[in-house]
């Protein structure tokens, strides 16, 4: 099958309007030169983009339908980051062969995760070589009003959402070949399946000051907070949220490990002014989506950790990709 072949079979259909979304915001999609969009009156467009390589980002033999959702979920991580409402998407595919069942299992599973998160595919690419996947997503947010990393300000707490650590625990039940049980599925599906908080973003954008999804780590992106802003920041590790599952798996210390430095949970790190932590607690109260304080920005630069009952300078270290 050609690429023009493969691109009509699997992925032309999901070209499809995704229930919620407007039609009206594509004139031109899949099958011309570029896609013809439109951003509505009074709607800044916010884009990313993020690649998946074989053996650097996923083990070889990882299963079509779980690399979709871990491709779509990652990148959509950056518009909730936003406090953006996803729309459009276009994908690039690089693929050792046109191996239609490889691809039958992928477009089947991305065609699930885009009704999911409501987004549009409108253009993309394929070709061969090594099994690399690129995703560019685009979202909206009202005009001025994007979630930016460089807005925190002296004295705001230091939220995170959900839970930290169950995706590098997954990857560690996959590295040391775990036998399944409810922990190591649980787990594997927060490895494979990241949940973008979307509803989260949207909600905490009228009070936060700053937000960033955790794709490198909790102590390596609140690195890039405190460089944008230029501010410190001090982090409690007894104050991280963790799973049951993860608690059940390892030992406390190296769950609280890596929950600061694991990285690829793609929760939201955000901080929120003192003065507006009592009204977004009232707005949380009905959302199904946990956050908890893990510490402060402060004055004094750099990252401290609390141990031994005294704060401690401690390097940011996150995945570092070269």
């Amino acid at each position: 099958m050609d690429e023009f072949a493969l691109i009509r079979r699997y992925f032309q259909p999901l070209q499809q309007p995704r229930q919620g979304t407007a039609e009206e915001s594509v004139s031109v999609g899949i099958g011309d030169d570029c896609a013809v969009l439109n951003v509505p009156e009074g709607r800044q467009l916010v884009v990313s983009i993020d690649t998946l390589v074989e053996g650097t980002h996923f083990l070889a033999d990882t299963p079509p339908e779980q690399l979709a959702w871990r491709l779509l979920g990652a990148c959509v991580s950056d518009l909730a980051a936003m406090g953006a409402t996803p729309s459009w998407l276009t994908l690039a595919l690089t693929l050792p062969h046109a191996d239609e069942a490889w691809v039958s299992a992928f477009s089947a599973a991305l065609s699930e995760a885009t009704q999911l998160y409501r987004i549009r595919l409108v253009g993309g690419d394929t070709t061969r070589g090594p099994l690399t996947l690129t995703a560019q997503v685009h979202g909206f947010v009202k005009t001025d009003t994007a979630l930016l990393r460089s807005n925190a300000q002296i004295g705001d707490l230091i939220c995170v959402t959900g839970t930290l650590g169950d995706s590098r625990a997954g990857l560690e039940t996959l590295l040391t070949k775990s036998s399944s049980n409810t922990v190591v599925e649980y787990l594997r599906q927060r490895f494979y399946r990241p949940q973008p908080r979307i509803s989260t973003g949207q909600l905490i954008s009228a009070y936060a000051s700053a937000c960033i999804d955790i794709s490198d780590g909790l102590l390596g992106d609140i690195q890039h907070i405190m460089d944008q802003s230029e501010v410190g920041a001090q982090i409690n590790p007894e104050a991280l949220p963790l799973s049951a599952e993860i608690q059940h798996f390892t030992d406390d210390k190296t769950a609280r490990e890596w929950a600061l430095s694991g990285g690829e949970d793609f929760e939201l790190c955000f901080t929120v002014p003192p003065e507006q932590w009592l009204s977004l607690q009232a707005h949380l109260q009905n959302h199904d989506v946990q956050v908890t304080p893990v510490g402060a920005i402060c004055e004094a630069k750099g990252l401290q950790l609390f141990s031994q009952g005294e704060w401690c300078a401690v390097a940011a270290n996150g995945y570092k990709h070269f």
